[in-house]
């Protein structure tokens, strides 16, 4: 086992800010948390996102988003992330 000699280990996170005009929204008659929610479920459906990260795009908890996938006929593939997500809710819930 490889021992730490005190470096520092830095990790960026790094940001993307959108902006898209009221106008836009207006136009497609839809609030920003909308159009949030329909990039997360369009990403995921293109397989770009797993379900885990897709629902915190949407700002959703797991269960939620996966109903909301289910009502649109989308097949929910479960990925680790999801499932482990999945998991720690269930756990805050009390239920697990």
């Amino acid at each position: 086992m490889a021992k730490d000699k005190g470096r520092k280990i830095e990790v960026e996170f790094k940001l993307m800010s959108v902006l898209i005009s009221d106008e836009i929204l207006q136009a497609a008659q839809i609030s920003e948390q909308e159009l949030q929610r329909e990039i997360a479920i369009l990403l995921y459906q293109q397989r770009k996102l797993g379900v885990g990260k897709a629902r915190e795009l949407a700002g959703m908890p797991l269960i939620e988003f996966q109903h909301e996938l289910s009502r649109r006929g989308i097949a929910v593939q479960d990925d680790e992330m999801g499932f482990l997500a999945e998991v720690e809710q269930l756990k805050a819930l009390g239920d697990l």
